[in-house]
């Protein structure tokens, strides 16, 4: 399959073709660098209950990759579109919508089921949205939908009360760094694990921060100097599980994983996939007045333009992003 990754010749058919678009997609299952292409496809029409939007942030998830990899195969119809986080505006607006208007500012979700086409591209439909508060521009909105939604049904899953000790296991993560500041608000004592780089700014905000690896166990019980309550694993798999239920006094139901699941089942950990959880979408728009406010934060690693994409999948997947990746493809 033909490579369009830096073809002008699209750009240039795309201005003269004002009813396509660019966008980012795979047509079959395999390595995300193997299958993904940069295509030019017709722009989606939104239905009922959806909204357009003109993609100005997208931000890149995990989940991108294991949807490439075949995770959901069987369910969606191929091609398919990466990018599940967007900020944008609202250029068209499907029956029943009433609260946004054309030219509004949101940030959301791309409706990654119903197209084949999502937020990696210059039109995106989404499936949910708030109006993105004055003080929050488009990158930081971009940033904050998976990261917030998989944090905060994390803490309150494991039922994180003020007063509690709480490790985050990864907070460099940014699962894991919107996971200390959430239980940092809710009055938790916060124990974080992190590497060097967001290990000051963790400390800054009031979270006790001490390394991953060997001697953990060890290096958390001697911070906490009490009982450490509950434990979040935002980590990538890193084959910590057994080191997290030791440290929350042997019980697994302590312990909540956001990515090693199949240790999980193994060892009676409790996964954010897998249980009857309900989607916390409806949290988003109030973080994202907390972080226009500066009370909340997602780190961001780096920006790309949609020609850039490889890049930005080869970094991600090189486990050294330290912070979100964020495809702007108004840029190009």
């Amino acid at each position: 399959m033909e490579n369009l990754d830096t073809s002008f010749k699209d750009k240039k058919n795309q201005a003269s073709n004002p009813a396509t678009m660019r966008t980012i997609r795979f047509h079959e299952y395999g390595e995300p660098t193997d299958v993904l292409r940069l295509e030019e496809v017709a722009i989606p029409e939104p239905g009922p209950g959806r909204i357009r939007v003109r993609v100005r942030a997208c931000g890149l998830n995990p989940v991108d990759w294991v949807t490439c990899r075949g995770h959901f195969a069987g369910q969606l119809p191929l091609p398919r579109g990466i990018g599940l986080d967007v900020a944008g505006i609202v250029d068209a607006i499907g029956e029943g919508v009433t609260d946004v208007a054309i030219g509004d500012a949101v940030l959301g979700g791309a409706d990654f089921m119903s197209g084949s086409s999502a937020g990696a591209s210059g039109q995106a439909i989404m499936y949910y949205w708030f109006r993105m508060p004055a003080g929050l521009d488009f990158v930081q909105a971009a940033a904050l939908p998976m990261a917030v939604e998989t944090a905060y049904r994390g803490i309150d899953t494991l039922g994180v009360k003020s007063g509690q000790t709480v490790l985050v296991h990864g907070a460099g993560t940014t699962v894991g760094f919107a996971a200390v500041q959430i239980a940092l608000m809710r009055g938790a004592r916060v124990i974080a694990t992190a590497g060097t780089t967001y290990a000051d700014k963790l400390r800054a905000m009031g979270a006790l921060v001490t390394s991953y690896g060997d001697g953990m166990v060890e290096r958390v019980t001697e911070l906490a100097k009490q009982p450490v309550d509950l434990a979040l694993d935002a980590a990538p798999i890193s084959g910590s599980l057994k080191d997290l239920v030791q440290i929350v006094n042997g019980n697994p139901r302590h312990v909540l994983t956001v990515s090693d699941f199949a240790a999980a089942a193994e060892l009676g950990v409790r996964a954010s996939y897998g249980e009857l959880h309900t989607a916390r979408y409806d949290v988003v728009g109030d973080f994202a007045g907390y972080a226009a406010d500066g009370k909340f934060t997602i780190p961001v690693a780096r920006t790309f333009a949609l020609d850039e994409w490889r890049s930005a999948v080869e970094i991600s997947q090189s486990g050294a992003a330290h912070g979100k990746l964020i495809l702007l493809p108004d840029s190009d």
